[in-house]
């Protein structure tokens, strides 16, 4: 296996050099065609966002990815996930993230600072505003947040004020609690975070009327009755381990089935996920299992591209738009909702 994806990078290498533009279209033809390597397209496309991860071909700052999936679309932003300015009014059915804290104090342990590898910030009530713009109308905001302490809760207090103060209505919080893995930062010892739910005003209607749906003979999930709230009940918590030292990208990466879990608590097929601030990209991989359409964002080049690795591994279709000033030019004559549901909206403009 290792010396496969050598024989495709070198072949990448030998063709093409650093601040070379090429589509995916070209990269499979050199490596298929012109060296004649029996490779799979993913395992190509693998292969150049590694070489672009150790920078030995170069990336565009500031692109736009968009991975297909039978139906559905990811679109991964390089960008600032605070500004959202690009995204239009109520064409969001969610909002699931989690904003790298500024706390200083529960960050360190021992000689460790755990967020040492990106930036850092605090909400402002503007955050939030523009969280409540892009959302729809009783759609569901879902914030994870860390468990409470000396350093944090005064923020944490202030955080849902505003979000309150925005338009968002408190829906409820579950802690995630991660088996057997245990913090020793700040204070005590932990294992969990908590996961806020809010709403955009009053909670849309997910959830099934079992009664009523009995009554009127209604069987198929398309015609029911729906009430207020998730889809399910949520549950008392949400056990699943975090991912390994070994195997995560970011320091708070967030398990994929945790991320599934909740997709599907709020959403439904084919709408449209957000991940503001996207890390990992774990999100984005959530939803295209879960068949959703997602939004991430992300500023660090670094993690770009570990997100387009992750998702290149996938039989997914993946296009490379130029920057995100030409995105928008694209699209602004679609309603992004339409946008993320269409596979053919752009052709081969990849990287």
């Amino acid at each position: 296996m290792e010396k496969t994806k050598a024989t495709i990078q070198m072949s990448l290498l030998d063709h093409f050099i650093a601040g070379d533009e090429f589509t995916t279209q070209e990269a499979y033809d050199v490596v298929i065609n012109q060296y004649g390597i029996d490779a799979k397209k993913p395992s190509i496309r693998a292969r150049i966002y590694e070489a672009i991860n150790k920078g030995l071909l170069s990336s565009k700052s500031d692109g736009v990815y968009v991975v297909h999936k039978n139906d559905v679309s990811c679109l991964v932003v390089q960008g600032d996930g605070r500004d959202l300015t690009w995204i239009e009014d109520n064409s969001v059915d969610a909002i699931v993230t989690d904003h790298p804290w500024m706390m200083t104090k529960s960050h360190v342990g021992g000689n460790r600072n755990f967020t040492s590898t990106y930036d850092t910030f605090l909400y402002t009530e503007q955050d939030f505003k523009e969280k409540a713009r892009v959302l729809k109308q009783g759609s569901f905001l879902v914030e994870f947040i860390p468990e409470e302490n000396a350093d944090n809760f005064d923020y944490l207090y202030h955080l849902k004020e505003m979000a309150l103060k925005a338009g968002f209505m408190y829906y409820a919080k579950v802690s995630w609690v991660k088996e057997n893995f245990v913090a020793n930062t700040g204070r005590k010892a932990k294992n969990s975070e908590d996961v806020l739910f809010f709403s955009k005003g009053p909670a849309r209607k997910l959830r099934l009327d079992a009664k009523a749906n009995k009554a009127l003979g209604i069987v198929d999930e398309e015609y029911a009755v729906r009430m207020r709230g998730t889809y399910r009940m949520l549950p008392t918590q949400f056990v699943y381990s975090p991912p390994s030292k070994s195997d995560r990208i970011h320091q708070a990466e967030k398990p994929v089935e945790l991320l599934e879990a909740i997709i599907e608590h709020i959403s439904l097929e084919g709408e449209v996920i957000l991940d503001q601030f996207s890390g990992s990209g774990s999100t984005g991989v959530a939803a295209l299992n879960k068949d959703r359409n997602s939004i991430l964002i992300e500023y660090e080049t670094e993690f770009v591209n570990s997100i387009m690795i992750r998702l290149s591994c996938h039989e997914n279709e993946i296009e490379y738009v130029n920057q995100l000033e030409n995105f928008i030019t694209d699209v602004e004559k679609y309603e992004l909702h339409n946008y993320m549901g269409s596979v053919e909206s752009y052709t081969e403009i990849g990287r």
